[in-house]
């Protein structure tokens, strides 16, 4: 299990394990439901997580992918996850930690795994409040996306940063 130890707040991040797979889905449906509610309408956090995902869903979904677990005394505060093809397919945080640094502390790691796995590009389907993230740490916007989940129609942006040409 990989670990960092210099994180703001004393945020512990490792790598996932499958025995924390109820966990991810209670922070994306919190996530989704209450820490999305500036950028999306009641109706489309309704779309978008209607209830927890089931974890056998899940577990069959993030098997195959690197995922990155944020904690705080022990509790799971945030994830993401990463593809092997370079698309990150999660980004989330719990409401009640937004803004402290998770996400940022995540995305270091996950984009160090990246580039040591030799990923030459990332990219995603990055959600509003994602898109802000992301920007941060040099991703370019390549189209903004109006998907329709469970007939309401979203929005997202396709974003996506070159890894390699860089120091």
């Amino acid at each position: 299990m990989q670990s960092t130890s210099n994180n703001p707040a004393g945020i512990f991040v490792r790598r996932g394990e499958r025995s924390d797979i109820a966990a991810l889905t209670r922070v994306f449906y919190r996530a989704v439901r209450e820490g999305a509610g500036p950028e999306y309408s009641t109706e489309q956090r309704a779309a978008w997580a209607p209830a927890p995902p089931e974890v056998e869903a899940w577990d069959k979904r993030l098997t195959p992918q690197a995922v990155f677990v944020a904690e705080l005394d022990g509790a799971v505060i945030g994830f993401m996850s990463l593809r092997s093809d370079g698309y990150i397919d999660l980004a989330f945080v719990d409401p009640e930690h937004i803004g402290h640094g998770v996400a940022q502390t995540l995305y270091a790691q996950l984009e160090l795994h990246a580039r040591e796995q030799g990923m030459e590009r990332l990219f995603s389907d990055a959600s509003a409040r994602a898109r802000i993230l992301f920007e941060r740490q040099g991703w370019t916007v390549e189209a903004a996306q109006r998907p329709v989940i469970r007939g309401v129609e979203m929005h997202n942006y396709r974003m996506s940063k070159a890894l390699t040409g860089e120091d």
